[in-house]
């Protein structure tokens, strides 16, 4: 529980400090009065039993894959358990992309929007430090981003305490002016937030836009299943969080009840005058691990992309032992520092973030639950009529969180939706780029076959030679070209074939298959998991033992094509798209960095493609 408390429940326990507050912006033209307090309360506090409780807690948290969750795996779930029509299938793979483009949008607003409004607190203690405001901000997160490659193992011991600490503070805060104005209670009555839509029908939608920044950072219960398990992110919820957040937005309601004019740095006014200042130091230690929490989400959900084949090869590190899913990849987490201090320099205030945060989750949302529509009519054979009760009931109430952050494009909302389009191109290029090229490499392939190959009079040298194939049962195109220029055969050749399962996880015992396919060829399939890293050092070891390869003591070689890629105006894709899918290729890094081949071991043959 405490491992989730600092983890998965970063993101939603600071919406506090600025959720309730954005309702109350002047953009929005609503009146502070007791009526409307009470209704944008009810509309929170419902929201979090609707979403957070009954959506994810409750049911999708059932959705496992093989223990994980979160967008990729999910989509992995439906497309290897469903039977589906290939036009199906490509509707899935859409929302699957669509939900992690939006994901990485998050991942810049979240540390942006979160530490920018624990800092604006010490203008509570005095006005004329705003104008540091935006400098501390950028210190706090190039120090964040700059420790990224130390791992969070050592870091995340004490994450777990430091969050406790703060949901306590936030339930106490809240509590101590709920007994002052008790009143407040009749927020609990879901009728004055369906009051709301009668009484401010302008401005409705508006303010849903601004409601879902008090569920942001749920969809992490679902997402983080997989490093804490299902029961201790439920007990951490109903037992801590979900107690610690109603009681302080309560506590928030009664405050301008009392103080209708006080609605500027609110959260931070609920606390004596005396501890602003150390509230202020606890809440920036909260928003640090919020952004540690949607960063290593980043490097998790980019892991997955590489190896389920809608990413190129980027350089992952390992940060920890004994825990795999604790990785840092250099080139994700520079350009997410840079998107995000563009996004401080830009906006300078977490009012104005807020106009851009919400949509990319609020989609993300939408996403998760049009894939367990699927899961719980497929696999929990659930009924349709518990389908409408349940699933279409949660859509239609995020659909309309979805017009209201819809109306604040203008405001901020298009940034997100521009981010994310980019990324969500640069995935469906990549994935289309490759099984182009796979095509016209098997168009080659087709050309040769390995008997006649054989017989043209090879010599056989001592030694062993490893290629790696893109497809099982193709014969490398590395291997031809050896054969072609320099008419040699190594006494030992392995063909190994790399295959992503749609599970996060393969034993090692169902990770190998391999076969004699002639005198001295070998050919191996290794099949891993999409979270898995391929060992091949062990496949080797493994093959050795189970085919009696002699493999010891001899001098070993890998073989890499390295391939040049040629955009042409030809079909399958759009040109620019070639000429994007060039430059990725180009720029991935190469399987003697990626799978940690010794390089003096290496051999390059370059070919040139045209797609």
């Amino acid at each position: 529980m405490l491992g989730a408390l600092g983890v998965v429940y970063g993101d939603l326990g600071t919406s506090p400090l600025y959720a309730f507050e954005e309702t109350f912006n002047p953009l929005h033209v609503l009146a502070v009065t007791p009526a409307n307090i009470y209704g944008i309360l009810s509309l929170i506090l419902w929201g979090l039993v609707l979403i957070p409780t009954l959506k994810y807690a409750t049911f999708a948290l059932r959705a496992d894959n093989d223990g994980e969750g979160g967008i990729f795996p999910l989509m992995a779930l439906v497309l290897s358990r469903i039977r589906l029509s290939s036009h199906w299938r490509r509707r899935v793979i859409i929302f699957g992309l669509v939900g992690a483009a939006m994901f990485y949008g998050d991942s810049t607003i979240t540390p942006a929007i979160s530490v920018l409004s624990a800092i604006e607190g010490l203008e509570v203690l005095s006005p004329q430090l705003g104008s540091w405001t935006v400098p501390l901000t950028v210190v706090i997160l190039v120090g964040l981003f700059w420790f990224q490659h130390r791992g969070t193992t050592q870091v995340g011991q004490v994450f777990g305490p430091i969050m406790f600490l703060w949901f306590m503070t936030l339930g106490l805060l809240g509590t101590i002016h709920i007994f002052e104005q008790p009143t407040i209670l009749n927020a609990l009555n879901p009728w004055w937030g369906v009051q709301l839509f009668y009484s401010q029908p302008a401005q409705v939608f508006f303010l849903l836009g601004v409601v879902i920044l008090a569920l942001t950072g749920a969809e992490a219960m679902y997402a983080d299943m997989g490093h804490f398990g299902i029961q201790p992110i439920r007990l951490a919820w109903y037992r801590l969080v979900f107690p610690a957040l109603a009681l302080n937005y309560l506590g928030q309601g009664a405050f301008i009840l009392k103080h209708p004019t006080a609605t500027h740095h609110l959260f931070f006014q609920l606390a004596p005058e005396w501890s602003v200042l150390p509230l202020v130091i606890l809440s920036t230690l909260a928003t640090v691990i919020a952004s540690q929490a949607v960063i290593s989400g980043a490097f998790s959900m980019t892991a997955a992309a590489i190896k389920l084949g809608y990413l190129p090869r980027l350089r992952i590190d390992v940060t920890d032992d004994y825990h795999r899913g604790q990785i840092y990849i250099p080139v994700i987490n520079w350009l997410l520092l840079v998107t995000v201090l563009l996004l401080v320099m830009t906006f300078r205030k977490s009012s104005e973030l807020a106009g851009a945060y919400g949509l990319a989750v609020n989609l993300t949302m939408v996403v998760t639950t049009l894939c367990l529509i699927l899961v719980a009519r497929h696999l929990w054979r659930w009924s349709i009529v518990q389908i409408s009760l349940v699933w279409v009931s949660i859509l239609v109430i995020e659909i309309a969180f979805l017009i209201g952050n819809a109306l604040k494009i203008p405001y901020g909302g298009w940034y997100p939706l521009a981010f994310g389009g980019v990324v969500y191109m640069l995935l469906g290029t990549w994935r289309q780029g490759q099984v182009l090229l796979r095509q016209q490499l098997l168009q080659a392939n087709a050309r040769f076959s390995l008997k006649e190959l054989l017989s043209q009079g090879v010599a056989r040298v001592p030694g062993i030679a490893v290629f790696f194939s893109p497809l099982p049962d193709m014969i490398p195109l590395s291997f031809i070209q050896n054969l072609q220029h320099n008419h040699v055969l190594h006494q030992q050749t392995i063909f190994i074939h790399l295959a992503t399962a749609n599970l996060p996880h393969v034993p090692l015992s169902e990770q190998l298959t391999y076969r004699v396919t002639d005198v001295g060829i070998y050919e191996i399939i290794l099949t891993s998991g999409f979270r898995d890293r391929p060992d091949l050092r062990l496949a080797l070891e493994t093959c050795q033992q189970a085919l009696n390869l002699p493999l010891n003591g001899q001098p070993m070689s890998f073989f890499l094509g390295r391939r040049t890629i040629i955009p042409t105006h030809a079909r399958g894709m759009t040109y620019w798209q070639k000429v994007v899918f060039a430059w990725l290729y180009r720029n991935a890094e190469d399987a003697t960095s990626y799978f940690r081949l010794p390089s003096e071991q290496v051999v390059e043959l370059g070919i040139q493609v045209e797609i």
